[in-house]
């Protein structure tokens, strides 16, 4: 059986992949260490496992120049950690938290500590994301999600699920549409 971090990174790697992310492109993860060894969602927050699924993450990405957003749970209203240079260029105002194992998630605490220059912010437009345990990242996708099959329907022993944007359909019936954009 593969280790957290080996799905991990196996399930970034294909939404990668499958989404045609490239530089400069936004991944946004949600993350339940809970769920992932078996218990309910927020009841057993596991740095450990938040590290290596944190690893996975960091591993598949490489030197692609995608950034990633880990998103905090609810005790921070979802907020999310990315790095000041993604906020900046994007012209996101920063809010002031940060991150701990039982207010925010170990996944976010994970990110906030190994980013260059982590910064928590209240919301992203992704280009995809990785819902590992039921974290419900919709609301920091863009607008039109469309669900992506992975291989792994599971991390661990949470749900995952995955999922990558394209731009909005417009013109109607006479339309004609960049298969690539799809």
């Amino acid at each position: 059986m593969k280790t957290i971090k080996e799905q991990v990174k196996s399930a970034t790697e294909e939404l990668i992949s499958l989404a045609r992310l490239k530089a400069g492109d936004l991944l946004v993860v949600g993350c339940s260490s809970s769920e992932i060894t078996g218990a309910k969602i927020g009841s057993n927050s596991r740095p450990e496992t938040a590290d290596e699924v944190f690893s996975g993450i960091v591993e598949a990405i490489g030197d692609k120049g995608i950034y990633l957003a880990a998103q905090c749970c609810e005790h921070l209203n979802r907020a999310l950690v990315v790095e000041a240079e993604y906020a900046e260029k994007h012209g996101i105002e920063i809010v002031n938290a940060v991150p701990q194992p039982k207010a925010g998630g170990s996944f976010a605490t994970a990110a906030y500590k190994n980013f260059k220059r982590p910064v928590l912010v209240e919301e992203v437009k992704a280009d995809a994301g990785l819902d590992i345990g039921g974290t419900l990242i919709g609301m920091h996708l863009k607008r039109v999600a469309v669900p992506t099959r992975l291989s792994l329907d599971r991390i661990g022993e949470a749900i995952l699920l995955a999922a990558r944007t394209r731009p909005k359909f417009v013109g109607g019936s006479r339309a004609v549409y960049d298969e690539k954009l799809l």
